[in-house]
């Protein structure tokens, strides 16, 4: 598996799990319809607890970046039918951005040059996503 943790960061085990299936799926590395690892022998392979497992998974879930059927597992959603409202979506990245925006302005980082970053990071999401493996799947 992919997932890198950090036990010595200070941030839940959880919340990097959730952060890194995030990423892979907006970097097109998860594509929707992938199967995520079934909770028991992914925490088996992490040395994690299969509740912290099942924690991230549910936080994901709750998020729209996966779903569960039963008795198949958890697979990557299909963005296209995001189960959240324009307003809802733009109102959860709001959260994140208002962090960034603080962090850039105790870094002394001005509006410009933060406004270019941002856009950079967006561009080389979007030429990973391009490149990423198994880009187009066979129909």
């Amino acid at each position: 598996m992919w997932l890198q943790l950090n036990f010595k960061s200070g941030k839940p085990v959880y919340l990097q799990m959730v952060e890194q299936v995030k990423t892979a799926v907006a970097a097109g590395t998860l594509r929707p319809g992938d199967a995520l690892p079934s909770i028991r022998p992914l925490a088996e392979q992490l040395r994690v607890n299969r509740n912290t497992v099942a924690k991230a998974y549910a936080e994901l879930e709750g998020q729209g970046v996966i779903e569960t059927l039963a008795g198949k597992g958890c697979f990557v959603r299909n963005h296209a039918a995001s189960p959240y409202r324009k307003q809802a979506r733009e109102e959860m990245l709001a959260v994140d951005l208002d962090a960034a925006v603080v962090q850039a302005h105790h870094l002394q980082v001005s509006r410009q040059e933060f406004l270019d970053l941002a856009e950079a990071r967006y561009d080389r999401l979007a030429r990973q996503r391009a490149a990423a493996p198994f880009a187009q799947k066979p129909a």
